[in-house]
């Protein structure tokens, strides 16, 4: 099933020039397209779409320790709730943390990298809002967090 995620400014990379209106097709957890939301329904009209408030751009990186919760998995998933898809190695020592960052098909990085949107690559995106507020998270292709 293809899904494609659009919102009012797309970034490829949080540093690059916007794309307006732009979107992203998803499909399984992988990138099929990016580009004008315009051009990604006349090319996938069976998609699925949907439009999100503010900026879309790639998944973040936690570099921190993960937020304190009463289980492992409720730390991954305020992780995920700040828009992050990927966690540094040394913040998930436990085997209790590091199995809840797995099963939710979180990234565990040896250090920072960059992310980017890429055609073919793994399908992690983050909206924010003005403020810098994550309004919604897909991590490997599901939508594992949406702000109501």
């Amino acid at each position: 099933m293809l899904t494609i995620h659009a919102a009012d400014q797309l970034r490829r990379t949080w540093d690059s020039e916007p794309i307006e209106r732009g979107a992203v097709v998803v499909e399984g957890d992988r990138v099929a397209a990016v580009g004008p939301l315009e051009e990604l329904r006349r090319r996938f009209p069976a998609a699925r779409v949907r439009s999100w408030p503010g900026v879309l751009g790639p998944g973040r990186i936690h570099e921190g320790p993960l937020p304190d919760a009463p289980s492992p998995r409720e730390r991954v998933h305020a992780v995920l709730k700040s828009g992050a898809v990927a966690v540094l190695a040394r913040h998930v020592g436990s085997p209790e943390l590091r199995a809840a960052a797995e099963r939710n098909d979180v990234v565990i990085l040896p250090g920072p990298r960059p992310t980017a949107i890429e055609r073919s690559g793994r399908a992690d995106l983050a909206v924010l809002d003005e403020t810098g507020a994550c309004v919604a998270t897909v991590c490997a292709g599901r939508l594992v967090h949406r702000r109501r």
